[in-house]
């Protein structure tokens, strides 16, 4: 039903529109009697041999809702209805900021992709805290951090204290967004002196925590093979949980859209089919550099099924949705479920 009557329906308007429409909707379906049990009884696979154990935390199934869809943690307990084994939400900063002007969302149809310049755009960490103080699904949510647009990058790290401070206690896991190409020079933020001060002043916190949070850290799938054996020894010194694998690009190759439209639409993050290959190769790169020492979440391009096993047997431990979800529904997340079952994988 979302593919023939749904999408083309949402698809007729406006991307950031359509993602508002969107949420409006799930809003008030959590909220009406029993629409959230018959979306889990409609959507959701439940098995034993779904489920994982990865840095310290059971997953009920590997198949997550990445970043950037529920940036300010509204429809979570929706979204785990939805069949998602756990959600990450944000990017969230410290305090509100409305992200860059628009338009900055536009659908790539033929290439089943996306290009967005959202900035961060979010309602502060405030906000999200009271969200999920609110919860009653017993899920796994992570909280992905950043830092506001005005903070310069010489004070980031005290932007991504912040918003860990304050989340801790209502989420899962953390992950720390420096690579998102949409946030002017944050992408600096992936130098190597800069990386280690980020992670070892959160990990300063964090290990002399009674329970002590994962901490994960997102990066682009921009970066050379060297930084990303950097990224590597990063990782290890850090003692960090492990990596998200991979932000969206700034490249604009093997496109089937018109070089004009391409320019029209301007700077932003590329998703979505044109990132499958390139986030595989990451994944793989990084499971053989490590030994298999790192775990990963696999992110980037999952369009089908082919694509979510590929990314399981590159090396990561679990895998996330967003162009894909945004094109395929919860069909998709259905269908790589029943199929690692049917694989055991």
């Amino acid at each position: 039903m979302y593919q023939s009557i749904v999408r083309p329906i949402l698809f007729r308007l406006d991307p950031e529109k359509a993602h508002d429409l969107t949420f409006k909707a799930l809003k008030l379906g959590q909220a009406l009697p029993a629409v959230p049990q018959l979306v889990e009884a409609a959507c959701a696979v439940k098995n034993i041999k779904l489920e994982r154990d990865v840095f310290g935390l059971h997953f009920p199934n590997p198949v997550g809702l990445a970043a950037g869809l529920d940036k300010n943690a509204v429809a979570y307990e929706m979204f785990g209805n939805m069949g998602f084994g756990f959600v990450e939400i944000g990017t969230v900063t410290p305090k509100p900021q409305a992200g860059n002007p628009k338009p900055r969302l536009f659908r790539l149809v033929a290439d089943k992709a996306l290009i967005n310049r959202m900035g961060f755009n979010n309602l502060g960490v405030d906000n999200a805290v009271e969200n999920l103080k609110k919860r009653k699904r017993k899920m796994i949510i992570g909280g992905n951090i950043g830092k506001n647009t005005a903070t310069a990058n010489e004070d980031a790290v005290g932007d991504y204290l912040f918003c860990f401070n304050k989340l801790f206690d209502v989420v899962d896991y953390f992950v720390v967004n420096v690579s998102c190409p949409n946030v002017a020079n944050l992408h600096k933020l992936q130098d190597t002196d800069s990386l280690n001060q980020i992670l070892e002043s959160i990990q300063a916190i964090n290990l002399k925590k009674t329970k002590p949070k994962p901490v994960l850290l997102k990066i682009a799938p921009d970066l050379t093979t060297s930084q990303l054996d950097e990224i590597v020894e990063i990782v290890h010194s850090s003692k960090i949980a492990g990596l998200v694998a991979s932000n969206t690009t700034t490249w604009r190759t093997e496109l089937s859209i018109p070089e004009s439209r391409i320019k029209e639409i301007g700077n932003g993050g590329l998703s979505g089919s044109p990132l499958t290959k390139r986030s595989t190769e990451m994944i793989r790169y990084i499971s053989e550099k490590s030994g298999g020492s790192i775990p990963i979440i696999g992110v980037g391009g999952i369009m089908s099924v082919q694509d979510a096993l590929d990314r399981l047997n590159a090396g990561a431990s679990l895998i996330q949705l967003y162009s894909g979800f945004i094109y395929g529904g919860t069909g998709l997340v259905k269908n790589i479920c029943k199929s690692l079952l049917s694989k055991n994988v």
